[in-house]
């Protein structure tokens, strides 16, 4: 815990760097901390930059509910989320604690009551909401069990930053593509925010789509594309043009997915992009080495569209081949 506490940039990079390799082993880090009740939560420390004492916060007019005020840290000016009220859980304990947390393009507070400890765990122990008991799943992204049986509700922290500060409008630029670059979009991602999100710029774009909703789920269904693909006796890549990833999947994470995918012959000719919240180098540079072809950080709507576009350019120049 105290590498979190303060850490340097040298520091912090190095710690980004480690657990860069640790997820492409279907391998995550959790930092466990609790609001005041009995629950533990935990984030992906790949989302947090610094645990800090409490310090002074500024409080602020005509803010959203949650929002207790701002704060000035090493020069920036960032916004307090209490996390309690965010996922309406009631509680008197008092807040001690600042979680400093960078994803999806934002820097914000989130304000606990304790820190407890970083834990390793493997992904395929690390189970939707709806496969374990839990009261609310409304902001949970995925629930994990420790060895001495605590269950740990994982945040759909991007979820609560949706609720807190408001969703991206989709926006107008986005146009249906080429109708000779058309193709079936699949794509896989826990968050049930960033599922509604490509759903709303595929369907923009003119799109088919099909999804799942974690890592082991996508490589089933992709496996079911292909063997429909051989007994129809057509290759893959008529049924399927583009393969869509998150990082971090409960069961099987994107790094650990995009190998399989890179593995299998029968998807060689289509391309994936990795689409996460955790855009540091590090984590682009483990894309790379797994084969991803393609990184987008969520969520910007204009830049995932141009990057599908993008990347469907090989169906028409396929198209244009085998019509000359």
């Amino acid at each position: 815990m105290e590498d979190f506490m303060g850490a340097g940039d040298n520091r912090l990079m190095e710690m980004v760097d480690e657990k860069a390799r640790l997820a492409g082993s279907n391998k995550m880090e959790l930092l466990l901390f609790s609001l005041g009740g009995s629950e533990v939560f935990g984030i992906n420390v790949f989302k947090v930059r610094e645990v800090c004492e409490l310090i002074p916060i500024t409080r602020t007019p005509n803010v959203p509910r949650g929002v207790e005020g701002i704060i000035s840290l090493r020069g920036a000016i960032l916004p307090v989320i209490d996390l309690a009220t965010t996922i309406n859980m009631k509680t008197d304990a008092p807040r001690t604690k600042l979680l400093i947390t960078e994803f999806s393009s934002h820097t914000q507070a989130f304000l606990v009551a304790d820190v407890d400890r970083i834990v390793r765990i493997d992904w395929d122990k690390v189970k939707s909401p709806q496969s374990m008991p839990s009261s609310n799943t409304s902001f949970m992204t995925a629930l994990t069990e420790l060895p001495d049986g605590k269950l740990v509700s994982i945040l759909d922290v991007e979820q609560i930053l949706a609720s807190v500060i408001g969703e991206d409008k989709i926006p107008p630029e986005i146009q249906q593509v080429d109708p000779d670059i058309k193709a079936n979009v699949f794509f896989a991602d826990d968050s049930a925010l960033a599922r509604k999100k490509i759903t709303e710029v595929l369907d923009r774009m003119g799109l088919p789509h099909q999804h799942a909703t974690n890592g082991a789920e996508a490589w089933q269904k992709l496996q079911g594309i292909a063997a429909r693909a051989e007994a129809e006796k057509l290759p893959v890549e008529l049924m399927l043009g583009l393969i869509l990833v998150d990082a971090e999947m409960p069961e099987m994470d994107g790094y650990v997915l995009t190998r399989h995918i890179k593995a299998d012959p029968r998807f060689s000719k289509i391309p994936v992009v990795m689409h996460s919240s955790l855009s540091s180098v590090a984590n682009k540079k483990l894309g790379q080495q797994v084969g991803v072809d393609a990184y987008v950080a969520k969520f910007h709507p204009s830049e995932l569209a141009s990057m599908i576009a993008a990347q469907l350019t090989h169906i028409k120049a396929r198209k244009g081949a085998n019509e000359a």
